[in-house]
């Protein structure tokens, strides 16, 4: 009888072929810790900013005020960003201080690059709405004086937590993945992954983009939750299906495609992002152009690192829960 036969009939099927090797250590993990950990980060930052809006503490007619709580709540829960770092290189077997510093300075680094490069387009223009130098410097030491010590407090806090344990071993040897059907391949689940999250949340997108870029004020933070809520699990339901078909089709190597199945609304919103400047923007001169795409690059980049977090984390449980069923003689 050969292996699809037995596979017909019940007897394997290939999710559990893969079960030696679907925890193996992904390449680049630290890299991928310090994503996840950002996405952590992000997301209790999101979560905690909607609940004081709710409760009125936060108003869009006072943006100054909005904007300062959360900077400030992004950096009190550099900790969390921090301690899920270290517990996901200690389950890796890469746990280390410089996985730490590059967890800490990853994700708010490249914002800060794209934001000081936007910066000098208007200190060249001179421009009114301009940061100035030295705001742009209490930032930087807000950062390093603050945020990457809690960083480190949190991957104190985490290392010293017992290792993450796999339901199953991991084999020496590498299982070969088959050839892939095309509409497994990692640009085709990408693009395929994100249409439906984007969907979800494109109305309440199109209102923001018009609050920040139209100067209207956005109020309705209970329907901002209620899609918030939506959001996350939608980009967790897709994830988990798309990978659980990569799995059925023996490709077990699913860390960094989960996240980026995950991320893949970031994708879309940068193309609705274009599409929005196209018909709503149209006088926008060159250098406010140049501002507008590298403030929407920095907004997608975040809303990317913020979903592939709850595909991550939701095909991280999901994996544990069908292989901890497995017994293997």
């Amino acid at each position: 009888e050969t292996g699809y036969q037995r596979r017909v009939h019940g007897e394997e099927t290939g999710w559990k072929l893969c079960h030696g090797d679907v925890f193996r250590r992904p390449q680049r993990s630290g890299l991928l810790a310090a994503l996840v950990g950002a996405g952590v980060q992000i997301n209790g930052m999101a979560m905690i900013t909607l609940f004081f809006a709710l409760l009125g503490f936060l108003s869009p007619a006072n943006r100054g005020g909005l904007l300062t709580a959360v900077i400030l709540l992004y950096v009190l829960l550099s900790s969390a960003c921090g301690y899920v770092a270290a517990r996901l290189t200690k389950m890796w077997g890469v746990q280390s201080w410089k996985q730490i510093l590059i967890a800490g300075t990853l994700f708010p680094g490249v914002l800060m690059v794209m934001y000081f490069l936007i910066n000098l387009l208007l200190w060249e223009r001179g421009a009114s709405n301009a940061i100035p130098f030295p705001i742009l410097l209490a930032i930087v030491g807000m950062w390093f004086g603050v945020s990457l010590p809690l960083v480190f407090l949190g991957a104190v806090m985490g290392y010293k937590q017992p290792a993450i344990e796999v339901p199953l071993m991991v084999n020496e040897v590498p299982r070969r993945i088959p050839p892939q059907q095309w509409f497994l391949t990692s640009p085709v689940t990408v693009l395929i992954a994100g249409a439906l999250p984007f969907g979800s949340a494109f109305i309440e997108i199109f209102f923001i983009l018009n609050s920040i870029w139209q100067h209207k004020f956005y109020y309705v933070f209970g329907f901002l939750a209620m899609v918030f809520l939506i959001l996350s699990v939608t980009v967790a339901e897709i994830t988990i299906v798309l990978v659980y078909f990569k799995l059925c089709y023996e490709d077990h190597e699913i860390w960094w495609k989960a996240f980026f199945i995950g991320g893949s609304p970031g994708l879309y919103l940068f193309v609705y992002s274009i599409f929005y400047y196209l018909t709503k923007l149209k006088r926008l001169y060159m250098w406010s152009s140049l501002m507008y795409f590298g403030y929407m690059m920095m907004a997608s980049y975040a809303f990317c690192v913020m979903c592939g977090t709850f595909g991550f984390i939701a095909v991280f449980f999901f994996t544990r829960t069908i292989y901890r069923s497995i017994k293997v003689c």
